[in-house]
This record gives structure tokens, sequence and C-alpha cells, in this order.
């Protein structure tokens, strides 16, 4: 049976996974019109968000770890287990100290299944007295053949800042979330695992999170989408991100001490 993945292992350019395959159909959506040059974040696929969530004052929106150039610690692998794993890491540079004045040194570990994909994160902080804190997220963009007909579990109960509402804060009362508008919020304190249905082929995903108390639902619909000069007019329905991630408050990180997240995606 035929799985496959794709990392952007030339430039290593933000880690972003942009291609996942399963029984040879792809899993993550990337816009027609992303850009690759190593400058911009790639529209689609899964970038990494670090140290920063959403605009930032000292540096790019959503930090500078999607867009850095990432050291290739394991190349990919296959292991006696018939799994793959590859590791990348960064740490502190010129650059990053010019927006974020901090040692660190983060490892991601991903694993890929027949089925599955892996992702392992550690961030440690090296100094002897200095506490830093940071938001992190893995923007996950999820190929869809219509977002209207997509339903995500896992979100009954939680309250929301709805991005779209000027950050006003609500409470999820579906047992089921449909998307049928332009959709930007933030679910606070969610379960460890959210179902989507009717992705590729009509199948279930399966999102499982570690420490990560954070899920972002995001469509740009059709006003927003004419706003992004990488993102197709008429893409909006061929996909969703359904995001796990520390953004609502900040991960605070002690000196000598590390903070470790995972997330697990599963085709049904």
């Amino acid at each position: 049976m035929l799985f496959s993945y794709i990392f952007r292992l030339r430039t290593r350019k933000g880690a972003t996974v942009v291609s996942w395959r399963v029984n040879n159909q792809e899993q993550l959506f990337v816009s027609k019109q992303a850009i690759f040059d190593g400058k911009k974040a790639i529209r689609g696929g899964i970038p990494f968000v670090f140290p920063q969530f959403g605009t930032w004052t000292f540096g790019p929106q959503h930090g500078f770890a999607r867009i850095i150039r990432w050291n290739l610690e394991k190349a990919p692998e296959r292991l006696a287990s018939g799994d793959v794993e590859a590791i990348f890491s960064i740490m502190d540079t010129d650059f990053t100290r010019s927006m974020w004045n901090y040692s660190f040194r983060l490892t991601y570990r991903l694993i890929l299944r027949e089925k599955e994909l892996h992702f392992n994160i550690a961030v440690y902080n090296p100094s002897k007295d200095l506490t830093f804190s940071f938001n992190m997220l893995l923007h996950t963009y999820f190929k869809v053949p219509d977002v209207r007909r997509c339903q995500i579990t896992g979100l009954q109960g939680c309250t929301f800042v709805d991005k779209t509402r000027e950050g006003t804060i609500y409470q999820e009362t579906r047992d089921i979330v449909t998307i049928n508008e332009w959709t930007d919020r933030i679910y606070q304190n969610t379960p460890q695992e959210h179902i989507i249905t009717n992705v590729v082929s009509g199948r279930k995903m399966r999102i499982q999170k570690y420490n990560f108390p954070d899920t972002v639902v995001w469509n740009p619909w059709v006003g927003s989408s004419k706003d992004m000069s990488d993102f197709g007019d008429d893409e909006y329905p061929n996909m969703v991100c359904v995001e796990a991630g520390h953004v609502s408050s900040p991960v605070i990180l002690l000196p000598g001490t590390a903070f470790e997240a995972s997330q697990i995606l599963q085709v049904m």
C-alpha cells in the first residue's frame, strides 16, 4: 500500500510539511498561488508557528519559525518498524535575537506511518537565569472536497474567541461544528481529540493532541480570500484549517526546563 510524504528539504525554510499522501491521495491543501521563495510563509501544508501567534510588533506575523532555515538533524529514514522518521531543529541566532532576545533550542520530530503522521516537539530554555514565554501552533491546512460538508467534533461547550467579530468571546453550543461563512476562531481548553468528517474521499481525519490546549478553526471564505495574494479567490471551499496550539495564553518556560507537545493526524 503506497504512502509517502514530502518536506521542503531543498531549503528547509520553515520546515513546512507541504504534502502528505495516504493511499496515494493528498491530505493537505496547498494553494496554487502559494509562494515558495523562502521569504514568505507557504500558504498551505503545515506551517510551524513560533514564538508568536498573530500579529507581532517585533517581527513577522506568526513568528519567525515558519520562514527561517531549520537544521536537518536526521534525514528521512525508514526505521525497522517500517515507520519513516525525520528530525529538524532551530536555535537562537542573531536574526532571531533581533526579534526575540532569548537563547532557545527547538526540536521537531516527524514520524510517518501508513495512515498517520506524528509530530513531536520540544522547546528547551538553556538559560541559567532568564524565563521566556511563547506561543506555538501547527497551522494545519486540510484538503477537503467541500468545506460546507465538513463536520468537526470535540468543540461543544468550549469558549472561543471569534476574530471575525472583534474578538468577542462566545461558548460553542453545537455538538458538531460546521462552516458556512468566514470563520476564524480560537477555541480554548479543547479536548485532546477532534474528528473532521468528509475530508478526502469522504473519509474522516482524527486529530489527537497533547499539551496543545487550544484549537484554531479557520476558513477565509469569499471576502478574505480576495485579500490574499497567495490564495486563489475560488480555493476556500477546498480547505479547512483545524490547528492544534498553545495560543490563548503563553507557555512560560523557566531556566533549564523544557516544554513538550505532540500531535497525531490519522486518516480513518
